[in-house]
């Protein structure tokens, strides 16, 4: 069945599935191309008559994820230049405003779009929920620092969307006044702009740590690019170049990045515009955590974990400046790990889980959590992204990580976690203080640990 709302720019044509109004692809910003490649977003054009709302809108450009991450994370790619687009999920009849919950999906700033089954929103509007997710530019176009271009323009892209929310979300039935965003990647650093003042009332971040990096660090892929094209490092050479021949090279020069290694990658710069340099506390009230064995997404399926032997761990320990102590801790603790398992404990904790538990403790109130369920698909276990099924309530959709037969009651605890915290605040446990409460999400059963693994924690700065 068809169903009709009006956006500022015109009325959109979505559908009624199961009580659930579901509109796809709706533009809120200009396509970012022609005149407006590499510039900051400006306001979609209106239209007349009804605007077809039926099915995902582009992508944003992107190269496919690379081998062997390729086969377990499938990262459709939908052609068209209109790719500032968004999808809204909300209940069919409803009885005032609802809690409005955004959805800025993660792929190391140069991957992924909001169109991925596992991140249908059905299971929130089903619970109360106003779910929109939105698609940003990614990799060159939407991270890469040139001198004659504005920066973070992913991270504009995603307050362009907040933006429209603010000033549509009325129409769909959500509160403008109670708006939480979560996701990966950019999350965090969206949360210490102030252009954020107003648009974003909670956040959860999910293994998506608080970092920033300098101009000078960020350009680098560029310069990377520019030398394997044979061209200057600027946006307007940048412009001229063919779409294919300019994600070929980003591809090239990106692939051996992940959030765990120091390789050319993108990242949110410090620009004092959008991102300050100095971000001071956080704003909003936080649920954040990581998954228990995030490294193994990166070290499993390209067979890193084989490969690093005791002399590479000690390598990696230099470049990362970790003590000696602190892996002699995290053996003691896993006594016969391999030397790749303890140095993907370490760059785990190093990056991910401490800069995390640095972040709640600046929040004015902040929850924690840890996701620790194994997945026994090629031996992956906790790994980075496995919570995303459990979080939306769409087990059926990520089989090639969970394996069949994930624990349904495990995801109905984590979507009911999330669903309570954008409505009240209050996830179910409770709020992180010198006690250090974590609710680890595992199953059987899930429960609040005081402290997990804090002789470990401590061995990164927990008040930097």
């Amino acid at each position: 069945m068809d169903v009709i709302a009006g956006t500022a720019c015109g009325r959109v044509r979505g559908t009624v599935e199961d009580g659930v109004a579901v509109f796809l692809g709706i533009p809120y910003a200009a396509p970012p191309f022609g005149p407006r490649r590499f510039r900051a977003p400006v306001p979609a054009e209106p239209w007349t008559g009804l605007r077809d709302a039926t099915r995902y809108g582009p992508t944003a450009p992107k190269p496919p994820c690379p081998p062997p991450l390729s086969r377990l994370l499938p990262d459709p790619d939908i052609p068209g230049d209109d790719c500032l687009n968004l999808n809204v999920w909300t209940p069919q009849s409803r009885d005032g405003l609802l809690p409005v919950m955004v959805w800025i999906h993660g792929g190391s700033l140069r991957n992924g779009s909001s169109s991925l089954p596992v991140y249908d929103g059905h299971a929130f509007a089903r619970d109360g929920v106003v779910l929109v997710s939105i698609n940003y530019r990614l990799g060159i176009e939407g991270f890469g620092v040139f001198p004659d271009a504005p920066d973070n323009r992913g991270l504009l892209d995603q307050l362009a969307a907040l933006t429209w929310v603010q000033d549509n979300i009325t129409r769909f039935g959500g509160d403008p006044g109670n708006v939480t965003v979560f996701g990966e990647s950019g999350v965090a650093a969206l949360l210490t702009s102030p252009k954020a003042e107003g648009l974003v009332h909670r956040a959860i971040l999910q293994s998506g740590p608080p970092r920033t990096v300098s101009r000078a660090r960020g350009a680098k892929v560029v310069r990377s690019m520019a030398r394997a094209m044979g061209v200057p490092p600027t946006a307007l050479s940048f412009s001229v170049v063919d779409r294919r021949r300019l994600l070929e090279a980003q591809f090239e020069v990106t692939r051996k990045n992940n959030p765990l290694v120091d390789e050319p990658g993108f990242a949110v710069v410090a620009d004092d515009v959008v991102v300050p340099s100095d971000p001071g506390r956080v704003a909003v009230e936080l649920l954040v955590g990581a998954n228990r064995e995030e490294y193994r997404l990166w070290f499993v399926p390209s067979g890193a974990l084989d490969r690093i032997t005791a002399a590479a761990m000690r390598a990696a320990m230099l470049k990362y400046r970790i003590p000696g102590r602190v892996a002699r801790l995290y053996q003691a603790r896993r006594a016969g790990a391999r030397p790749g398992e303890v140095l993907g404990a370490m760059t785990t904790d190093k990056l991910l889980r401490a800069p995390l538990a640095r972040l709640a403790g600046r929040a004015p109130k902040a929850h924690v959590y840890e996701f620790a369920w194994p997945s026994p698909v090629m031996d992956l276990r906790a790994c980075h992204g496995l919570e995303l099924g459990f979080v939306f309530d769409t087990l059926r959709h990520c089989e090639g990580l969970t394996g069949p037969g994930a624990p349904q009651p495990l995801a109905d605890a984590m979507h009911r976690a999330w669903v309570d915290f954008a409505t009240t605040g209050d996830p179910g446990w409770a709020v992180w203080d010198h006690t250090r409460p974590v609710m680890v999400f595992d199953a059987p059963e899930s429960g609040v640990v005081l402290a997990p693994r804090d002789d470990e924690l401590r061995s990164w700065p927990l008040s930097a």
